[in-house]
């Protein structure tokens, strides 16, 4: 990779950070480009040149931290089977995973559950798309393991991964906000629990 594109995309990451903090912490609406340039140490043109509107650009920041998430969920899943481990051991694996990235994304994890209650943004689409990235990575697993007689055939692939996913985000997110004297070890003990009681029959 050349020094330009390196230099692209360590300016959009920028971009990223400011944008995600600035609209969680105000909203949509009332986050103005200018604030994000400043907040990232850019010039005001600069956000234009990457991105063509702050709609653009909020859309693009929900492709990327989605994508992050789904790719911490896919390594985990893919570091499980490996080692040898099961597909409920993949599973347990990708709770974490997802623990590990809110805890790393708090502000992007706080923005998006909020999105995904919203139905009248112009980025509906784009969020649909994204958000079922993370699940299909999920419904993969579960149905590996259903194939492989390790996971009941009654479970409903689709509505578990959802499942999954919203208990991961929204257990994460109460974590943050009321019960920080928690550990990342001590939060996912208790997803894993879950985890192994409903899905792995344990």
């Amino acid at each position: 990779m050349d020094s330009s594109s390196t230099r692209r995309r360590a300016t959009r990451a920028k971009l990223y950070e400011s944008a995600v903090t600035l609209i969680a912490e105000q909203g949509f609406s009332a986050t103005t480009v200018d604030e994000i340039a400043e907040r990232a140490g850019v010039a005001k043109g600069t956000v234009y040149y990457n991105f063509k509107s702050k709609t653009e650009l909020f859309e693009e920041l929900l492709r990327h931290g989605v994508g992050l998430l789904t790719a911490s969920l896919r390594e985990a899943a893919e570091e499980t089977a490996e080692r040898g481990g099961s597909r409920v051991d993949a599973l347990d694996a990708m709770i974490r995973a997802g623990l590990v990235f809110i805890d790393r994304y708090p502000a992007f994890t706080q923005l998006y559950v909020a999105e995904l209650w919203r139905t009248n943004r112009a980025w509906n689409e784009t969020l649909l798309v994204v958000r079922q990235q993370a699940v299909a990575v999920v419904e993969g697993v579960l149905r590996e393991g259903v194939e492989a007689g390790e996971l009941s055939e009654e479970i409903d692939i689709p509505l578990t991964a959802a499942a999954l996913v919203g208990m991961v985000l929204v257990a994460a997110l109460d974590w943050q906000a009321f019960q920080r004297e928690r550990s990342i070890d001590d939060v996912h003990s208790a997803l894993s629990r879950l985890l192994h009681g409903r899905v792995g029959g344990r």
